[in-house]
């Protein structure tokens, strides 16, 4: 029998395999498919982490840019994205300037695991619940206390959520980094 958690892993790798020109697979094989968020879904999750004025927003897996640049256009915060595919970064970069908020977002070409993700008050993910659970203990050594986590679709195992919401039949989830960090 499925479990609500193995079902959202199989229900993300059909519909990432099934929904051509949507998800694709063009990164390196230890990475995610990029799937990019509907906007009222960017939009559910910033509001989820109070992201406001003086906020730096990190995505983590950031794709075309959408989520920074939304922070940054809607909610006045500052933003990076930390992506691997070079071509992405390009449309980031084009994405913010179109937006006109290319002076309060920057993009990074690197791998996630390596950026320094210390000046985050919130970061955002948008990765299966394995990369999740591999990234646990990089946030939770790196982010201060009080730092919001948000991901939407995947949960990170038995560190439990602070709060989730429902948008567009989407699941997002929210995680305030501790006083004490938890253990891995």
């Amino acid at each position: 029998m499925l479990t609500r958690r193995r079902m959202l892993r199989f229900s993300a790798i059909i519909f990432a395999i099934t929904v051509p020109g949507v998800a694709q697979w063009d990164d390196p094989p230890t990475s995610v498919p990029y799937v990019p968020t509907p906007p009222e879904v960017v939009e559910g999750m910033l509001k989820l982490a109070g992201v406001k004025n003086g906020d730096v927003v990190y995505d983590l897996g950031s794709g075309d840019g959408r989520i920074v640049i939304m922070a940054a256009e809607k909610f006045g915060a500052r933003g990076v994205g930390v992506e691997l595919n070079s071509e992405r970064i390009k449309l980031s970069i084009e994405n913010a300037q179109k937006a006109h908020v290319q002076n309060r977002v920057r993009f990074l070409q690197q791998d996630f695991f390596k950026a320094d993700i210390s000046e985050a008050t919130v970061v955002t993910l948008y990765l299966l619940s394995s990369v999740n659970l591999e990234l646990k203990p990089k946030l939770l050594k790196e982010l201060r206390p009080g730092t919001r986590i948000v991901s939407q679709s995947f949960d990170m195992g038995d560190w439990k959520p602070d709060k989730e919401i429902e948008v567009n039949g989407r699941r997002i989830y929210l995680w305030i980094v501790p006083k004490q960090p938890k253990a891995n």
